[in-house]
């Protein structure tokens, strides 16, 4: 009997002016969309895996203040769930350092051109976390349970 074992991730997404940062990266040969993101690490904190996700795929800065929310997402194409922690937050600034390899490139994007861009979504995740944050959802930080040694 095999054990399921959900995929925990964390997503931020990253407002200024009223444009929305993405990343443009290459998955199993496509080019697709997403919100800057990633998987947890073992002994990593959500709010942490999110920082440094974020930094790995954007070179930019940012701490999070808020959780839009939790998602579940079954891809049947690999018969993988994902649990996305969406994360609200600040945007320091960027670094200039290296993006993760497969980063092709970085969009601002408005709510209008990212709904254009539908096709090129990786999950039903991008839209939902966007059109979330801009509904107002924001959960204080501290509804996540610290972690316990």
């Amino acid at each position: 009997m095999s054990v399921w074992k959900p995929s925990a991730t964390v997503a931020a997404v990253m407002e200024r002016d009223g444009r929305f940062l993405f990343v443009e990266e290459r998955i199993d040969g496509r080019l697709v969309l997403n919100q800057p993101a990633g998987h947890l690490d073992p002994g990593e904190s959500l709010i942490a895996a999110c920082r440094r996700e974020v930094m790995e795929e954007t070179a930019h800065r940012f701490e999070p203040t808020a959780l839009v929310g939790i998602y579940r997402w079954h891809h049947a194409a690999k018969d993988v769930t994902f649990l996305r922690f969406c994360f609200a937050g600040k945007v320091e600034g960027e670094t200039g350092g290296p993006l993760d390899k497969e980063i092709v490139r970085l969009h601002w994007l408005t709510p209008a051109e990212l709904e254009a861009r539908k096709a090129k979504h990786r999950s039903p995740l991008v839209q939902k976390c966007v059109t979330d944050f801009l509904a107002g959802r924001r959960f204080p930080l501290d509804i996540l349970s610290r972690d316990f040694a």
